[in-house]
């Protein structure tokens, strides 16, 4: 099979990792590919931000109640980012007041997201290992205070990335034909029933896992997560209409 192929096919999240920084060469090596991804319309509206500052660092471990985040070996946070397109706008005497709409949040953000993947595939394929961090949004607004994040930019996502000191099983997916259709979205009935095999491969590899004494099925875990609602993320709306974006 193709290395690459192969590569996506193993992803594993690794959340434990030797003390070893990445070096230079090895962030410079991720920026780039993530400065080849595909971006909309060529406006690159995305920025990375390196968190090499112990303390920053460990500020936002505490922000996404995640410990490993501090002790990654380097650590990535995604940015939104209509700020640079808006001086060049402004400095060529456009008015931008299209970055209020959800329009151009909505391209920011894909464009950050997709590099951020690529981060991540080509660390793996590095041999390097990492996780995504959805936490860093837990407190948008500290985030935006601590980085110094100018109008027009918010954090979406977060990756830590090392050394992998660990090497948890593969993590089982849904089955195909739940997820992907043909030609139209089909009209979904007993999807409980229908994830009942599913249920039993996931309760059974929680049970296994030795880092984790979870043991709920998934859709267990899809219900039960529908009740919790996270203050800080229930306000994310707010926060990000405060850096200029979604008025309309």
């Amino acid at each position: 099979m193709n290395p690459t192929i192969q590569n996506q096919l193993n992803h594993r999240s690794i959340r434990k990792f030797k003390n070893i920084p990445l070096t230079s060469e090895e962030v410079n090596l991720l920026v780039d590919v993530a400065r080849h991804t595909s971006s909309s319309s060529f406006m690159q509206s995305y920025s990375i931000l390196s968190v090499t500052d112990p303390e920053k660092k460990a500020k936002v471990a505490v922000i996404g109640n995640q410990k490993y985040i501090a002790e990654s070996g380097h650590l990535f946070i995604m940015l939104a980012d209509q700020h640079r397109n808006q001086l060049i706008a402004e400095e060529q005497g456009f008015d931008t007041d299209v970055l209020g709409s959800f329009d151009r949040f909505f391209v920011a953000s894909t464009d950050a997201i997709l590099a951020a993947q690529n981060i991540l595939l080509a660390a793996e394929a590095m041999g390097l290992g990492g996780v995504f961090l959805g936490s860093v949004l837990n407190h948008a607004d500290q985030l935006i205070e601590l980085f110094n994040l100018p109008k027009h930019v918010v954090p979406v996502l977060g990756i830590a990335l090392g050394h992998p000191d660990q090497a948890p099983q593969l993590k089982p997916r849904l089955p195909r034909e739940i997820m992907h259709f043909e030609n139209t979205y089909p009209k979904l009935e007993n999807v409980c029933e229908a994830l009942k095999d599913y249920d039993a491969i996931v309760h059974e590899y929680y049970d296994l896992r030795d880092a984790n004494n979870r043991v709920d099925e998934f859709t267990t875990q899809i219900a039960k997560g529908m009740t919790r609602k996270h203050p800080g993320r229930m306000q994310l709306l707010k926060f990000f209409q405060g850096q200029g974006f979604i008025q309309y």
